[in-house]
C-alpha cells in the first residue's frame, strides 16, 4: 500500500520521539562517539556527497535559481572541509546536558536547583545550504535531541547523501538512525504536517526566505525559533577611525552577499561623510556594488547613485546592493536602525567609548557590535561550534542558536525525608 504524506510524516514523528527518549539518557561519551563515527563516514563519502551536490547545482541552473540561492547551495571542497571542522568543534564543546546550577537550600531543608535538559524533538525547515544538514544534526545530537530535517527540493540529492553518512555513523555508534531523519519527499504538504505535529515535535526552526518563515510562523502549532530577514547596518559615527571603518564597511557588505549577516545599509555621520563616503564608494564600485542613497548621498557621490526609496531602508538585498544614508548624530542612527532594521546584527564604528556603550544599550538587535564587521554574527565565530539558526526573538534563544539554545531547564529538588508542614 502506498503511504500518504500525512502517514509518512506521522511515522517520522513517532520514530523521532522514540529516539529522543534514548538520546535524553545518552552519556557525553556515547554522543561524542556517534559524532566521531559520523565524521569518519562523511570523510569516506566526500566524493559521493560532492557529486550529489553537482547534480543539485546543475538542476538549479536549469531552473534559473538566482545567484544568491546557488551560492548557498554549492558545496565546494573547501566548504566540505569547513563542515567537517565544524563537526570537530561540536565534538570538543562542553556537553550542557545534566548540568545543575543555582543550587540553594530552602528553610524546609530541601535543596533545589536547575538542571539543563534537551528540548526533545527539533523540526528543521531550510532552503539550500546543505551544510545546514550536518550542522543541525550535530548540534541536536550533542544536546541530546532527535531532529527531523526538511531541506528544500533544490538540495534533495546533497541532503540525502549527507544524511546517509550521518545515519551510518549513528549505527556504528549504537544509536538509532531515527535520531536524525531527513524527510525524503519534496511534497510541500510535508512541511504543513511537520509544523502541526505537536505530539511529536517540540520546536520548529526555519531557515530560509522571509515568505517561508512567515508562513511557518503563521501556521505552526509548535513553538518556532526564527528570524525573518537580515537587514544589518554599519554606522560610521563622528569619532570613527576611518582606517578601521573602510575595511569593516567593505567586508560587511562584500565578503559574501547571500548571507543574513551581510550589511545591507550603511549609515554615515554628517561630520565625516565628505571624507568617508568618496573613499568607501570607490571600494564598493571596484566590487561592482550598486549604491542607493538619500539625496545628500546622491549630491555628494554623483549621478550613478540611485535614489533610495522608503522600501530600500527595509530591504535585505542578499546581493551587491547597499543603501546609504547620512545621519545627524547617534540618536538619528539608532532611531533609523530600530525602525528599519530586522533586529539581527548592527555595528557602530567609533572611538568614543560612551557613544559605543549607548549604541550597545539602545539598539534592539540580537547582536550589536563595536568596531567589527557584521559578518562575525555566526555560531562558528562565536565559539558555538556551529549554529542551528539565528533568532531575532526575545524569548528562549536570541542570536546564533547553538547547543544551549537547544536545551531547557527543569527544577530539581534534593531532600532527606522532608514533608511539607
Amino acid at each position: 500500500m502506498i503511504m500518504s504524506v500525512e502517514q509518512y510524516m506521522q511515522e517520522v514523528g513517532q520514530h523521532a520521539r522514540a529516539a529522543s527518549r534514548i538520546l535524553a539518557g545518552a552519556s557525553t561519551q556515547v554522543k561524542n562517539n556517534a559524532l566521531s563515527a559520523i565524521y569518519t563516514a562523511l570523510e569516506n563519502a566526500e566524493t559521493q556527497i560532492l557529486a550529489a551536490n553537482q547534480i543539485d547545482m546543475t538542476k538549479g541552473r536549469q531552473r534559473n535559481l538566482d545567484s544568491a540561492l546557488l551560492d548557498r547551495l554549492e558545496l565546494t571542497p573547501a566548504r566540505f572541509n569547513g563542515m567537517l571542522q565544524g563537526l570537530k568543534d561540536v565534538i570538543a564543546l562542553k556537553d550542557p546536558i545534566g548540568e545543575i546550577t543555582d543550587m540553594a537550600y530552602r528553610p524546609s531543608g530541601i535543596q533545589l536547583g536547575k538542571m539543563r535538559v534537551p528540548l526533545g524533538v527539533v523540526g528543521m525547515i531550510y532552503e539550500s545550504r546543505p551544510n545546514v544538514t550536518l550542522e543541525a544534526a550535530s548540534l541536536a545530537l550533542k544536546s541530546g535531541n532527535a531532529i527531523i530535517l526538511r531541506g528544500g527540493s533544490e538540495a534533495i540529492e546533497s541532503n540525502q547523501a549527507i544524511a546517509s553518512a550521518i545515519q551510518h555513523g549513528l549505527t556504528v555508534a549504537g544509536l538509532p538512525e531515527s535520531a536524525v531523519q531527513v524527510v525524503n519527499t519534496t511534497d510541500r504538504d510535508a512541511v504543513g504536517h511537520l509544523i502541526r505535529m505537536a505530539e511529536y515535535v517540540d520546536v520548529i526552526i526555519p531557515r530560509g526566505g522571509k515568505s517561508l518563515i512567515e508562513r511557518i510562523t503563521a501556521d505552526a502549532r509548535v513553538p518556532v525559533i526564527k528570524h525573518l530577514d537580515g537587514n544589518c547596518h554599519v554606522y560610521v559615527e563622528a569619532e570613527a577611525d576611518l582606517q578601521k571603518a573602510l575595511p569593516i564597511a567593505l567586508n560587511a557588505k562584500t565578503h559574501r552577499y547571500g548571507v543574513c549577516n551581510a550589511a545591507e545599509s550603511l549609515l554615515v555621520d554628517a561630520s565625516v561623510a565628505n571624507e568617508f563616503l568618496p573613499l568607501i564608494a570607490e571600494l564598493y564600485r571596484e566590487k561592482e556594488v550598486e549604491l542607493r542613497g538619500c539625496p545628500e548621498v546622491q549630491k555628494l557621490l554623483g549621478d550613478d547613485v540611485k535614489p533610495a526609496t522608503e522600501q530600500d531602508w527595509y530591504e535585505e538585498y542578499l546581493g551587491p546592493i547597499i543603501a546609504i544614508k547620512i545621519v545627524q548624530g547617534l540618536d538619528e542612527a539608532i532611531e533609523h536602525i530600530n525602525k528599519y532594521g530586522s533586529h539581527h546584527t548592527d555595528a557602530i564604528i567609533t572611538e568614543n567609548f560612551s557613544k559605543a556603550r549607548q549604541f550597545l544599550a539602545r539598539v534592539d538587535s540580537s547582536s550589536v557590535m563595536i568596531n567589527a564587521s557584521t559578518r562575525f554574527a555566526d555560531g562558528f565565530e562565536y565559539g558555538l561550534g556551529a549554529e542551528i539558526g539565528i533568532s531575532t526573538d526575545k524569548i528562549h534563544a536570541r542570536g546564533p542558536v547553538g547547543l544551549e539554545g537547544l536545551t531547557s531547564q527543569k527544577w530539581v529538588v534534593f531532600g532527606d525525608g522532608q514533608i511539607r508542614q
